[in-house]
């Protein structure tokens, strides 16, 4: 999945070829930009199903569909313009934004890993007895626009900080072209996702033998990729959100996190020889997660504990 994500990011610029010489510019930016988000898109993609798993299979695509409208809402009305304004009148504010949601997918993601060490849980999760599932299906609905908020502005925020053209219309198509692209990649891929066990099942119920065993391995094969899924997108909050961190702490000058970091990430690499490149990018990310679980572990500490937020919801 992930590969596939990254290669459809990568050919944006092929598919705005036919515009003109201008737009072709835009084109290539918004390509070249579009990649460096792949781990954000990564992180959607992994986290989004976790919102619909549990719920009736004839309300999973309803819910996806209103999520992708959320999703397109969130990009193309609120935060293209926001940051077409940011980049016109207040580029300095830029990688603070981007660090403000760094720490949010930290503190999502180690809210997360506390949960499964055992910490009380925060909000109503389907361990729960569900009375109303109009209202429950909302309040996943709901949430699911709000993390994709984070992570679309985390996207915005990328490609903006990528992109290099002169006026503010060049940078608001390339940013519209991505925020689609993106959109559609992450949530068709989610619709397929929560519909293979859908299809195992038909399958199950045709004549032929080998559509019957097709069908068995294919509900068999979805719980085990949920559960990979909900892994993934664990760790990839983690990774995103502390390496935002790193990155934007070295940029307002606040090098010892970066410097720390990319010296083992070389030491690694030196070291490993023809598998230096591969072991220093795995070095970078496990280091830049720690990040991410440290800080988000305090802003949880903070939040709960301290501050009280979301005390007496755990069940």
């Amino acid at each position: 999945m992930p590969s596939g994500l990254v290669a459809l990011l990568d050919d944006i610029a092929v598919i705005a070829k036919a515009a003109s010489a201008s737009i072709d510019d835009v084109a290539v930016a918004a390509g070249k930009a579009g990649t460096k988000t792949a781990g954000v898109v990564i992180d959607d993609a992994a986290v989004t199903p976790s919102y619909v798993t549990g719920l009736s299979p004839a309300r999973e695509l309803p819910i996806i569909w209103k999520i992708t409208k959320g999703s397109l809402r969130n990009k193309l009305l609120f935060l293209l313009p926001g940051a077409l304004l940011l980049s016109e009148f207040l580029p300095g504010a830029i990688i603070w934004l981007l660090m403000l949601g760094g720490a949010f997918l930290c503190y999502e993601g180690a809210e997360k890993v506390m949960e499964k060490l055992g910490a009380a849980k925060h909000g109503t999760t389907l361990e729960d007895e569900i009375t109303d599932p109009v209202a429950f299906e909302n309040e996943r609905v709901g949430g699911a626009i709000r993390t994709d908020f984070i992570l679309s502005a985390e996207i915005m925020a990328i490609t903006l900080a990528a992109l290099e053209l002169p006026s503010w219309w060049e940078r608001g198509l390339a940013l519209a072209l991505v925020a689609i692209v993106v959109t559609v990649a992450v949530y068709g891929t989610v619709a397929v996702i929560v519909k293979i066990d859908d299809i195992g099942l038909h399958l199950t119920q045709q004549g032929e033998a080998w559509k019957q065993r097709f069908g068995h391995l294919l509900l068999a094969f979805v719980p085990k990729l949920l559960v990979a899924l909900s892994i993934i997108g664990t760790i990839a909050m983690l990774w995103v959100g502390g390496g935002i961190i790193v990155h934007g702490t070295h940029e307002v000058g606040f090098h010892a996190l970066y410097d720390l970091i990319h010296g083992a990430e070389g030491a690694v690499m030196a070291a490993t020889g023809a598998l230096g490149g591969v072991a220093g990018w795995v070095t970078y990310a496990a280091l830049s997660g720690i990040v991410g679980l440290v800080l988000g572990a305090i802003i949880a500490f903070v939040l709960h504990k301290v501050l009280g937020v979301g005390a007496g919801e755990g069940h």
